[in-house]
């Protein structure tokens, strides 16, 4: 009987944070792949056995060195392939699960009366759920700030992580509290490790967690509290640092656009800070890419950021005998978010200082510290804090379910981005992508456009994507220029040689084109449709026997290159090696067997073959 009544209310609070974030969350189950989703849901070249192992052991063979991450992408492909509901209903679940984990997690800290004295110590009350534990992972799993984290499947990153480092500060507290024996205390090492394996933000739980302790007893010991931690803060450390070198070699978080310096990046802190928390309080106006701020550290207004983050930390440090908490969460949030605040390069921001993916892990501390007042408020009966907590999560709720509508499918996704902020060339330019490859070039072209005004990082590529519609549509001159422009911004890039070849080709300025594609060659060597494109310049040129040696090395490259076998059949016919071409044709019939072509050319050659035989 005791049991039932102690294990029952648990059962229904969590189911309870089930059923609400699977309600809030229903439109994104229905979403499809957006930005980014391609580079982690598992390419073509990883899905095999062999490609799971470069996923765990390969830095570069995914974009992100996550291998627990990727691990588990290449698990789901195994699944349900590239169909979407599988990713989004396991992030929806995982999301829930965080949140019941929150739950567990508070109440945990909350077996020791005075760590929370004069707060009321049970879990009954307005809805089943009164106290500040229920609360806290209630709104953790309805806030629409988290939508970004659950509705986009490349930030299962952010779920998977999330579950395992409240797994681990739990278990870990438990050791601390000698709740439990010293099996925990690797199993939670062991739990931190998979953590950062899926996202290295998880790096900061180790600093976490002597928050946390000092809150609780008020001060720390270097033997109780910083020796045990020393090797989660070790692994944090050395894990950080290795991330932040991929992100810099692999990623890209290098060069003009991050170059910030010290006073820059201290005022950017500062303000990236007041941004989420403003967005936790009154999550209105939220967007996938927010505008890009400009730092200025000499003007004096910039500063207030900073400077009133300093004045808030230094009002609750004297504060903190009477009232930890507040020091506590604020600590926590910072601590968490202090990776993303600007004081390291993140490849993001080149897109934007700040995400709302970029808080989900930090936001916690945060609802936490709100559900605490929430929970004393309530105690004093000063309002009806029930009706009033009922109606925020009712609201909550309600704003993450129209905010899913942004994620149901990819063009929509950029063109609600570009309403939100026009200036955001990243989501112009892709959805030119988009209208390029839906045959609406006209709109295709107007959306690079705007990107190009807008500054672009890296604009190059907008040139060479510009430059690729134009040449659909048999504009040759105009695509041509495009792609000089590319190449006069990367003169090394060999897909841009190759474009530039393309239009010159058909153009038929047969010398350029040649030139063109051999500096692709040069850059690429291993390309198998550069070589094909350089041989047919050069038969086009009368260069035979140059052709022929570009086709051969484009079949060596690719044997089942159909197109490369009948140009290298054709300009051996030409060269009259009627044997060599015979078998070329053969080849591209066995790969192709209804490759027209090819049969009318054997015909052709068996017609010949027969006239010499019967003069």
């Amino acid at each position: 009987m005791t049991s039932r009544k102690i294990i029952a209310p648990g059962l229904r609070l969590y189911a309870l944070i089930f059923c609400a974030t699977l309600a809030a969350y229903f439109p994104a189950l229905k979403a499809g792949f957006i930005w980014n989703d391609a580079d982690y849901v598992t390419k073509p070249a990883l899905q095999s056995v062999g490609g799971l192992g470069r996923i765990l052991f390969e830095v570069g063979a995914t974009e992100q060195y996550y291998p627990l991450l990727h691990g588990a992408f290449w698990v789901e492909h195994r699944l349900w392939g590239d169909a979407t509901l599988g990713y989004h209903l396991l992030n929806v679940l995982l999301h829930a699960t965080s949140a019941c984990l929150i739950v567990v997690f508070l109440r945990n800290l909350r077996r020791d009366p005075a760590a929370v004295a004069g707060a009321p110590q049970t879990a009954e009350g307005y809805f089943g759920m009164a106290d500040a534990p229920a609360l806290a992972g209630l709104l953790f799993a309805l806030h629409p700030v988290c939508v970004e984290s659950v509705a986009w499947v490349s930030e299962q990153k952010n779920t998977l992580s999330t579950v395992f480092y409240l797994l681990a500060a739990i278990t870990y507290l438990n050791w601390a509290e000698r709740r439990s024996g010293p099996a925990a205390y690797v199993f939670s090492l062991l739990l931190f490790v998979a953590s950062i394996l899926s996202k290295s933000v998880a790096a900061t739980l180790p600093g976490a967690l002597l928050v946390i302790l000092w809150w609780k007893r008020g001060r720390l010991s270097l033997r109780r509290d910083f020796l045990p931690l020393a090797p989660f803060l070790a692994v944090g450390l050395a894990w950080g640092l290795f991330s932040a070198w991929v992100e810099s070699t692999y990623v890209g978080a290098q060069g003009a656009d991050f170059s910030l310096g010290a006073l820059q990046r201290f005022v950017l802190a500062g303000r990236v800070a007041w941004f989420y928390l403003g967005k936790l309080a009154w999550p209105a106006n939220l967007i996938f890419i927010y505008p890009r701020w400009h730092i200025d550290a000499t003007a004096p207004l910039a500063w207030v950021y900073p400077v009133g983050l300093l004045l808030l930390l230094g009002a609750l440090w004297f504060a903190r005998s009477r009232i930890p908490g507040p020091l506590a969460a604020l600590l926590f949030f910072l601590g968490s978010l202090f990776p993303l605040s600007g004081i390291f390069n993140a490849y993001g921001f080149i897109f934007s200082y700040v995400a709302d993916h970029w808080q989900y892990l930090p936001m916690i501390g945060i609802l936490a510290l709100a559900a605490g007042g929430w929970e004393r408020i309530a105690a004093r009966r000063m309002v009806p804090a029930g009706i009033l907590a009922l109606a925020t999560l009712c609201v909550l709720g309600v704003l993450t379910f129209r905010q899913c509508g942004l994620y149901r499918e990819v063009e929509t996704f950029y063109r609600r981005t570009i309403a939100g902020n026009p200036g955001c060339w990243m989501a112009h330019t892709n959805l030119g992508l988009i209208l390029a490859d839906s045959n609406r070039p006209d709109e295709a072209i107007s959306e690079y456009g705007q990107a190009l005004r807008l500054d672009p990082y890296r604009p190059e590529v907008i040139h060479n994507d510009l430059g690729v519609v134009l040449l659909a549509q048999g504009r040759l001159p105009e695509a041509a220029e495009q792609f000089r422009e590319a190449l006069r911004r990367d003169p090394g890039s060999p897909d841009y040689h190759r474009n530039l070849g393309n239009a010159l080709l058909r153009e038929g300025l047969l010398a350029e084109a040649v030139d063109q594609f051999s500096a692709a060659a040069v850059g690429d060597p291993g390309n198998s449709r550069v070589r094909n494109n350089l041989g047919i310049a050069l038969a086009e040129s009368g260069r035979s026997p140059e052709a022929i040696e570009q086709f051969q090395e484009a079949v060596r490259l690719e044997p089942g290159y159909v197109e490369a076998h009948f140009n290298l059949a054709l300009v051996l016919l030409r060269a009259r090696r009627d044997g060599e071409a015979r078998r070329e044709l053969e080849t591209v019939l066995r790969l192709n067997p209804d490759y027209e072509p090819a049969r009318t050319s054997l015909r052709r050659l068996a017609a010949v073959d027969s006239g010499a035989a019967n003069p």
